[in-house]
């Protein structure tokens, strides 16, 4: 990184914008590869409107407001250039902060336009591609989700951060919170973690005393932490996400939560363990499905999903047992098995050999689970007086 040729005479040391070029070059590379794509398939443009597309695009910008249903920024694209599509309110903080000197266009319309009579104009007499369907475009949203992985080197080191800094924030809460606290309260304070670090809270779960073996997508409630609980998050930034569980025990946990919990981490261990690259999906989930039904938990898996390939998506594609996606090199894969109280969630990078971790153990006690004569390090449940 180093400052850009600047007319610096009027501007104050507070004022100075610095150019990450390596995040330059990432879009610039992007823009390549959207230019093959409009002359490959005949298209004038590409106009892209989700929050995700305006994320990989840009390298990590964000075009809402917080929440993904307060969208305000969308992007045109064609072989030579990339236009930011904005009102005049947002316009300002959308190139000071999101996508500073890097290369983008403005067309800004007033805020009180409605969105779609900016985008028609820009469709009107042309052939358009979109991320979603809108009037006479194209749909590439399926091709788009291919492009966006598997994930580039400056986007692999914002994620291996993201998870280490999502997993302190899940750890740090378990250690921390108290008994008699309300799972809402708890989930509370693992937000409070990850907007420190401007982090995007975007799925909390807390299931205190067995609350997810009712609800397997139980959020939280005002239900007191008697005895444990299983605390998980799914964190954004940059436009990427990560997920992480743990769970805590005050005393020792039923014999029932404990055998679940170790089931749990078999499956889990088994899943990333052949979370290899070239393999399939559906390839990887039989071997965790076997584990299911080879430990009497068979009917466990139809209650809830198990897990999806991540990214600029919490889910790029589901884990199902038909999907043919074929894992890579630099994909991110969610794995979160549950059976009947008990959940566990972790993040991995699969790589050319064997997995990476993305949300490591930090303080925190582990088992080595077995797969393959390889021990794979688990998260054991905290014990707390």
């Amino acid at each position: 990184m180093s400052l850009a040729d600047l007319d610096a005479s009027s501007m104050s040391s507070s004022e100075f914008v610095i150019v990450d070029h390596e995040r330059l070059a990432d879009i610039d590379r992007k823009q390549k590869l959207m230019g093959d794509f409009i002359i490959e398939r005949g298209l004038d443009g590409i106009i892209l409107t989700r929050p995700s597309n305006f994320a990989w695009f840009t390298s990590g910008g964000d075009s809402t407001r917080g929440s993904w249903y307060d969208v305000t920024a969308a992007l045109f694209l064609n072989k030579d250039a990339r236009v930011a599509l904005t009102r005049k309110a947002d316009s300002a903080q959308l190139f000071d902060r999101e996508i500073p000197r890097l290369g983008f266009q403005l067309k800004e319309r007033a805020w009180q336009e409605p969105r779609h009579i900016l985008l028609s104009d820009l469709c009107r007499g042309r052939r358009i591609g979109c991320d979603q369907a809108f009037e006479n475009c194209e749909d590439i949203s399926i091709p788009l989700t291919g492009m966006r992985l598997p994930l580039a080197k400056v986007e692999i080191h914002r994620l291996r951060e993201l998870g280490a800094l999502v997993a302190h924030a899940v750890e740090a809460t378990a250690r921390t919170c108290q008994k008699g606290d309300t799972e809402s309260e708890i989930a509370g304070q693992v937000a409070h973690r990850l907007l420190r670090h401007d982090i995007q809270p975007v799925r909390l779960q807390v299931l205190a005393d067995g609350h997810g073996q009712a609800y397997r997508h139980w959020s939280h409630s005002q239900k007191s932490l008697r005895g444990y609980a299983t605390i998980s998050a799914v964190g954004r930034r940059h436009g990427l996400h990560v997920g992480v569980s743990r769970t805590v025990t005050f005393g020792e946990p039923p014999k029932s939560v404990r055998d679940a919990h170790l089931a749990c981490l078999l499956v889990q261990a088994t899943s990333m363990f052949f979370s290899q690259a070239d393999r399939d999906v559906a390839q990887v989930w039989q071997r965790a499905q076997r584990i299911y039904e080879k430990f009497g938990h068979g009917e466990e898996w139809h209650l809830a999903d198990q897990g999806s390939v991540i990214g600029y998506e919490i889910s790029e594609t589901p884990i199902v047992p038909k999907n043919g996606y074929r894992l890579s090199p630099g994909t991110p894969v969610l794995w979160h098995p549950s059976i009947r109280s008990a959940f566990t969630m972790d993040t991995i990078l699969v790589q050319e050999e064997g997995f990476e971790l993305l949300t490591p153990m930090q303080n925190w006690p582990t088992i080595d689970i077995d797969v393959k004569q390889v021990p794979i390090p688990r998260p054991d449940m905290l014990l707390r007086p």
